[in-house]
């Protein structure tokens, strides 16, 4: 069975790739000298920091894992500079209930609400893509309904 392509942009791709290798340079081997110290206290089944130092090995190497399966099944998101439509990758600037803001279409993977970078697979990313400058498009969320209006689609 093959996996479906997880699209995402370059941005995103570098950033993953920097975090995968912090991760397996720098806090992986941390985290397994912590848990080397906690194994040498003793009694394993009383200690807190054994427990503390396996969870963290635990947490660190099922991001490195997450990481490595995104990258792997990844492909680069391709957005022209001025794309007379929204892609993953373009930047956007809109009116959002009357409201002048950009925001940014990413992968999956890339979302940051709070930084305006807002997923494919959202049902807002949904909507807005393939859509041209001049739209304006109507969102139900749980909140009520938005109503964005394309300014300019750019990268």
């Amino acid at each position: 069975m093959q996996t479906a392509k997880i699209e995402i942009t370059k941005e995103g791709q570098v950033k993953l790739t920097e975090e995968l290798q912090r991760l397996k340079e720098v806090e992986r081997p941390l985290v397994v000298e912590k848990l080397h110290k906690a194994r040498s206290m003793g009694d394993l089944a009383e200690n807190s920091a054994y427990t503390t130092a396996w969870e963290g090995l635990s947490m660190t190497d099922g991001r490195i894992m997450e990481i490595e399966h995104i990258l792997k099944n990844s492909v680069i998101a391709v957005s022209s500079m001025g794309s007379s439509v929204v892609t993953v990758g373009s930047t956007i600037r809109v009116t959002i209930n009357g409201e002048a803001d950009t925001i940014r279409v990413v992968g999956e993977y890339e979302a940051d609400p709070m930084n305006k970078k807002l997923s494919a697979t959202s049902p807002i990313g949904k909507a807005l893509l393939g859509k041209k400058q001049g739209d304006i498009i109507e969102i139900v969320v749980p909140s009520g309904k938005i109503t964005y209006n394309i300014l300019e689609i750019t990268s």
